[in-house]
């Protein structure tokens, strides 16, 4: 699985009282009038979500729950931008061009990841990727008897461009004996000259013609550029795969730890990037307000967004309802662990000795 981010929910269609689909938005409030007036045919899309919300309530469906939610997902992934589901900045995995090999080596044991991106200075200044296939290839080949200088593929507009292999020749075999002992991991990433390509992408791109671009290309990693050339985040293949069946989880995935979680000595704790969706449902108050939902998605962005900076540790963060939200874990950046002082009439106790 990826970089864990939850993406932005998707504008869905929902069904008025009778029954006709109805999308959120002006011009679909208008073609849902017209389409119950008769002056309008519905489209396949919206006949096809009719079709999947009655199919949920009939007695013999056709399909099964599992197939009517890759559809619906399916669905909902023609309306996606890049934006939507990116992994953001600050989570991005990344290594300066300048560092070790083995500093390579153990950012991919530790992240699980199979490719990582390259930068100079800044992710501003993104240099291509490595992935761990080319990096084991090498490796493999270093460690050989007759050392091979392995060729792979380099980023466009690198110092190396002389360096790409573009022949179509067949890889040497693999030698029989290895020594990785006599491999030299203290040199710089770039040594190895094993660098690929990435896309660069706007946040506006519809993830369909991001995935159609990705087949044809056949570069599985993007960035995620703004206006001003600056990388706002990333985007993999395997993220936009997991958009139409659900998430994808290998022998190596480790269980994602929950957003919300009660400590016995510290209490009710939230990782910053907790959906505000899910923490609304678990304190039972809201916290938006309507102009609210379309920039604020998570916890992080809500305090964010009420301070207008970034929280320092142990600042607290007085939200209206009275709900009090305290830095535990936080860098320069970004923030990283909350800890949430509950109103007296939404805490367990409170609310019992009220039924009482």
């Amino acid at each position: 699985m990826s970089n864990a981010h939850v993406p932005k929910e998707p504008t869905e269609t929902s069904a008025p009282a009778g029954g006709e689909p109805l999308a959120t938005g002006t011009q679909s409030l208008l073609n849902a009038l017209l389409s119950r007036i008769g002056l309008r045919s519905p489209s396949l899309r919206e006949m096809l979500e009719a079709d999947l919300r009655g199919e949920a309530e009939a007695e013999e469906a056709a399909f099964s729950t599992e197939e009517r939610e890759m559809l619906r997902r399916l669905l909902r992934f023609g309306g996606l931008r890049v934006d939507d589901i990116m992994v953001p900045r600050a989570d991005i995995i990344a290594l300066e061009e300048s560092d070790t090999l083995g500093e390579l080596l153990r950012t991919f044991g530790e992240a699980g990841v199979s490719r990582i991106p390259l930068f100079s200075e800044t992710l501003d200044d993104p240099r291509g990727m490595i992935h761990v296939k080319d990096l084991f290839r090498w490796l493999t080949r270093e460690a050989g008897d007759d050392t091979v200088n392995t060729r792979i593929a380099v980023a466009p507009g690198g110092p190396e461009d002389g360096d790409i292999e573009s022949s179509g020749k067949p890889a040497a075999p693999l030698p029989s004996h290895l020594e990785f002992g006599r491999i030299d991991l203290s040199r710089p990433i770039t040594s190895a000259k094993i660098r690929r390509p990435v896309l660069y992408v706007p946040p506006s791109m519809p993830v369909t013609n991001l995935l159609i671009r990705m087949q044809t290309t056949r570069i599985h990693m993007a960035l995620v550029v703004d206006e001003y050339g600056g990388t706002d985040g990333l985007v993999t293949i395997e993220d936009l795969v997991e958009q139409i069946v659900g998430d994808i989880e290998d022998e190596h995935d480790v269980a994602e730890a929950a957003y919300i979680v009660t400590e016995p000595k510290v209490g009710l704790v939230a990782s910053a990037r907790t959906p505000i969706k899910q923490l609304e449902e678990h304190l039972g108050i809201k916290l938006l307000k309507p102009e609210e939902e379309e920039d604020i998605d998570t916890l992080g962005g809500l305090m964010f967004s009420l301070l207008g900076r970034v929280p320092v540790r142990g600042e607290l963060v007085r939200h209206p309802s009275g709900l009090e939200l305290e830095v535990l874990d936080a860098d320069a950046r970004r923030l990283k662990k909350v800890k949430i002082h509950q109103p007296r009439a939404l805490e367990p106790s409170a609310a019992g000795a009220s039924k009482a």
